[in-house]
């Protein structure tokens, strides 16, 4: 049975993750995503869409399942996520997930989809002209009617993840969940909204039939598209100008997720600190005393020093805490991800993934 995510008021709990680089009582909504099979993840360039598609890929293949992550837009970001060579036009496993207390790990899967292989796919399936489709991609058939028609590309390109979700082998799901990383976040909406960019296009046949098929799986509970973003102020305004353009496509049954926040810097001063520092009114005379207790030396310079540094540090943390208001007024659930400091690595992709899955989103 699909179940749409909880509508009442969101139970809230503290989520604590371990290490240098933790969070302190983040608060995140209790939800999940139960029902929802295909997974797709926007965001402005910058946010780190492709590092929290991959993390929650991991995230889902946790306990034995098995995850396709899928790359839209030809950049191998993937690939150097993973740290592995370039990505075909073939699902090839990259990862590993870990095991549970009670369960195995899981295996994630990735391709790189482009336009050309998709129809060439297409033309096989459908109408089994493997060569012709092949044909037509060396006379560049495929780029002309693409630019002149930029839907079909995006029908054809999501078509692929459609196609993988709703694969069966033997009576079965062949994966538990599809993630797509998708394009950014100001072409989301046209992205999605396949049947009708193409409709100009193809008013009838197979075309049109693909497009509504690929239509009824994006449109359907099955499916959630999730934001990520950072506490700065495009990034969050973005998110904002996108969640308000999918929720005019909503009526279609387009299904909005969640918004992850990526980057987040843990906040260790109180709210009477932080008022402080930010107004520039620290107890220099303080500080000085505890550098002092410390050993440390010329500790007036280090002190006026340390209270300009918090000041900053406070002016930074308020205005993330605005940002961070403006999204939850969105009433979608939210879920923070630490900042890694290190360079992002295997490692980091499963701290990521594993507060997804603390804080419900997995």
């Amino acid at each position: 049975m699909t179940n749409a995510p909880r509508a009442s008021a969101p139970v809230r709990r503290a989520v604590w993750c371990t290490g240098s680089d933790s969070l302190v009582g983040v608060s995140a909504r209790d939800t999940d995503w139960e029902g929802v099979r295909l997974h797709v993840v926007t965001g402005k360039g910058g946010t780190g869409k492709t590092t929290v598609a991959g993390a929650l890929a991991i995230a889902l293949a946790s306990g034995g399942g098995k995850v396709l992550l899928i790359e839209m837009e030809g950049r191998q970001g993937i690939a150097r996520l993973f740290d592995c060579p370039p990505l075909p036009y073939q699902e090839r496993r990259i990862a590993v997930a870990p095991a549970t207390a009670t369960l195995p790990g899981g295996d994630v899967y990735a391709l790189a989809a482009d336009a050309e292989t998709a129809l060439i796919e297409y033309l096989e399936m459908f109408y089994n002209l493997r060569h012709a489709g092949t044909a037509l991609t060396r006379l560049g058939v495929v780029d002309f009617a693409t630019t002149i028609a930029p839907g079909l590309r995006d029908v054809l390109l999501t078509g692929k993840a459609a196609e993988a979700t709703r694969r069966r082998f033997k009576g079965r799901h062949v994966y538990d969940a599809v993630v797509m990383d998708a394009p950014p976040t100001g072409r989301i909406g046209k992205f999605l909204n396949v049947a009708t960019e193409v409709s100009g296009l193809a008013r009838v046949g197979p075309i049109h039939g693909h497009a509504e098929t690929v239509q009824s799986v994006i449109r359907s509970p099955q499916t959630a598209v999730h934001f990520v973003t950072v506490l700065e102020e495009m990034p969050v305004q973005e998110t904002l100008d996108g969640i308000a353009e999918l929720r005019g496509l909503a009526q279609g049954g387009l299904q909005l997720g969640g918004i992850m926040i990526n980057m987040v810097r843990p906040v260790d001063l109180t709210d009477d600190e932080l008022a402080a520092a930010a107004a520039g009114t620290l107890d220099k005379h303080e500080l000085d005393l505890g550098l002092k207790a410390a050993g440390l030396e010329d500790s007036l310079g280090l002190a006026t020093s340390l209270a300009a540094e918090l000041t900053e540090h406070a002016r930074e943390a308020l205005a993330q805490r605005a940002q961070r208001h403006k999204l939850d007024e969105t009433g979608q659930p939210r879920y923070e991800l630490p900042l890694i400091t290190d360079q992002m690595d295997l490692g980091g992709l499963y701290r990521l993934a594993a507060a997804l899955r603390d804080q419900g989103a997995a």
